[in-house]
């Protein structure tokens, strides 16, 4: 396979605890052409420890323009913001955080993705035998 270079792109965002009140943060978006429907998001408070989900570009990029996604990750524009913001929610067993992220830094971070692997593309990045060697040996 060939090897292409790694997308990370650092995000300011707010960590909404109610209408008035919000914690900023930073979010590191992080895009590996290797294992290319995914993109990683670690976010950082002011301890050392971070947190890491594994969001799916598509969703992430469909939330630019619409509500989507289900479950434990959802994503939308930020109604009567224009297209200044986007909402992201990550649920867990220990909790629910709604995030305010700009738009702008998301659509920079996706155009720069796509310039790697092309959405519709992702299949003929994976190393499909080195997948299906790790699969036959967890089985």
């Amino acid at each position: 396979m060939e090897s292409l270079k790694t997308v990370v792109q650092g995000v300011a965002v707010h960590l909404v605890i109610s209408r008035t009140y919000s914690l900023s943060m930073c979010m590191s978006l992080r895009y590996e052409p290797t294992d290319p429907y995914v993109v990683r998001a670690a976010f950082f408070t002011d301890t050392d420890e971070q947190t890491e989900w594994v969001l799916g570009r598509e969703l992430l990029a469909d939330g630019l323009t619409g509500s989507t996604g289900c479950g434990d990750i959802r994503v939308w524009p930020a109604v009567g913001r224009g297209d200044q913001a986007m909402y992201i929610v990550l649920g867990s067993p220990a909790g629910t955080a709604l995030l305010e992220v700009p738009v702008q830094d998301v659509r920079t971070f996706l155009e720069n993705t796509e310039a790697l692997v092309p959405r519709g593309t992702e299949s003929g990045h994976i190393d499909w035998e080195l997948e299906l060697a790790n699969l036959f040996a967890k089985g």
